[in-house]
Formats: C-alpha cells, sequence, structure tokens
C-alpha cells in the first residue's frame, strides 16, 4: 500500500528542464494512443538530464502502455475509509504480534538506527508491518518502469510520476536493481517497505555495508532507509509523535493519508507501552 507520495491533482503537461535555461513539454494522455510517442520525447530528455543512453535502452526497450494501472490507480477508496474502520482493517492482534517478535528479533539493528537517525523502533517496525506484513504481501506483479512511464504519461498525476520514472532510471544507472529486478506495486512501490522510485532514489542507504541498497532483502538497508527518510522530512530525537508535532508531520511525508498516518501513530504508541 503506498504511499507517502500519491497526491493527487491534475495537469495538462510536464514542463522538464533539460538544462541551459531551456524546457520542453512533453504531452501527457488520456488513453495510451499517444504513449509511443510521449515515450521517445522523455527518451531525450532523460538523456540531457544525465541518464545514459545505456541505461535508457535497458530500462525502456519495449516498454507499453499499461491500462491495469490506469484502472487501479482510479479505483482507490481505503483512504476514505473512518480511521476506526481503517485501523480495525489494518491493525489485528496478529500484526501486533508479528511486530513485537521483529522488535526482539531485531533489538540490535533497532539500537543501531536509532542512535544514528533518531527514529524509535516502534514507528520502523509499524511502517514496516503496515506497508507490506514484513515483507510477505510485496508485490512483485508488476513492472516498476513500466507502471510509472504509464502514470507519468497520464495527466492525472504526471509531474508526480515523472520524477520517480527519473528515479528509477537513476536506481538502474546506479546499479542497485536492473530493470528486471524492478518489480513491485502497481504505483511503483519497491520492496518491503514500499518506497517509490524518486524516494528510493534518494533516501535509501547502504546499511549493511555489502555495497547495493537493498530494500527487498536486506532487513537492515530497508529499516534504515526509511529512518533516513523520516529524519530528512523533519523528525526529531526524542519527541511524541501525536497529531500535532513535528514528528507526526514527518509521518505524513511518509504517507499523506491522515487515516494511515494516524495508524502508524497509534499502533507505534501501543507497541512502546
Amino acid at each position: 500500500m503506498r504511499h507517502p507520495n500519491l497526491v493527487s491533482f491534475v495537469c495538462v503537461c510536464v514542463a522538464l528542464s533539460v538544462g541551459g535555461g531551456h524546457a520542453q513539454a512533453a504531452k501527457c494522455g488520456n488513453s495510451g494512443a499517444g504513449f509511443q510517442t510521449w515515450l521517445g520525447d522523455f527518451r531525450k530528455q532523460a538523456h540531457r538530464r544525465g541518464i545514459s543512453k545505456s541505461t535508457l535502452n535497458r530500462a525502456l526497450q519495449g516498454v507499453t502502455y499499461d491500462r491495469r494501472v490506469i484502472r487501479r490507480d482510479r479505483s482507490q477508496r481505503s483512504f476514505k475509509l473512518s480511521f476506526k474502520t481503517f485501523y480495525k482493517r489494518r491493525v489485528g492482534s496478529y500484526l501486533m504480534k508479528r511486530a513485537r517478535g521483529k522488535l526482539r528479533r531485531h533489538a540490535s539493528l533497532f539500537s543501531r538506527i536509532e542512535k544514528r537517525y533518531g527514529v524509535p523502533r516502534e514507528i520502523l517496525v509499524s511502517i514496516w508491518g503496515l506497508e507490506t506484513n514484513f515483507g510477505r504481501d510485496g508485490s512483485g506483479k508488476y513492472s516498476i518502469i513500466r507502471s510509472v512511464a504509464t502514470l507519468a504519461y497520464d495527466c492525472r498525476r504526471a509531474a508526480f510520476f515523472t520524477k520517480h520514472l527519473y528515479g528509477a532510471l537513476r536506481i538502474v544507472q546506479k546499479g542497485d536493481m536492473s530493470p528486471r529486478q524492478l518489480r513491485g506495486g502497481w504505483a511503483g512501490e519497491i520492496g518491503q517497505v514500499q518506497f517509490l522510485p524518486g524516494s528510493y532514489d534518494k533516501y535509501a542507504v547502504d546499511f549493511n555495508g555489502d555495497g547495493r541498497r537493498d530494500l527487498v532483502r536486506s532487513v537492515p538497508d530497508l529499516l534504515a532507509s526509511t529512518a533516513n527518510y523520516l529524519r530528512a522530512h523533519g523528525w526529531k530525537r526524542g519527541r511524541p509523535w501525536q497529531p500535532g508535532t513535528a514528528n507526526y508531520r514527518a509521518i505524513k511525508e511518509w504517507n499523506r493519508a491522515d487515516v494511515y498516518a494516524r495508524t502508524i501513530a497509534v499502533m507505534a504508541k501501543r507497541l512502546a507501552r
């Protein structure tokens, strides 16, 4: 379920800076008819912005418009539930039990992350559990590049997803994941904490020191990356996180739906008792 960054707005086109004070506009569309033309224009702009031709060939070769993604984008309903209903559906005794088990199992890791980033373990384990049930529900059904390219072309949130398409290309270019490995949720969510590509590119960290930022398989990387994201968005060490605080605002940067942010905060508070 994702995510902090799914903010809806309508746009007519996406203006992309290409350096040197110039800008070009790639026209969005409401059907797949103009997708390949748009993708060709995007490739040129991406190359001007530092994405190598090799990366573009590897990542965008054969990419087509995905109507399934558009259908999913138009049918999101869970965030419209009341907090009571949403919390009851998402947080039960089973999830709380697993969360407490993760806190015990990874106690030393959580201590190191807290020391570096200042984000409490209860917040991190709540996000991990809510996003994918600690990796059990992580979907690899969709090609992330295809999904994000489709949404970057679609007029509803073109500007938002264009930055995540660039993020996906930079992930490939840096060697963190190959295009084939970039599989996840319909909106481009990656790994066990469901980072969107732009957030992955900017905030993911290699906490286990193996030379790769791996949010699919590495528990140290995915937890530290979540803490890094929250710290970068205003988390204050040692402060409370109830609504109205700076830390609650940081949680809402993770997911701007109030029912989701409140669920993270309440679940974490109950784990902290």
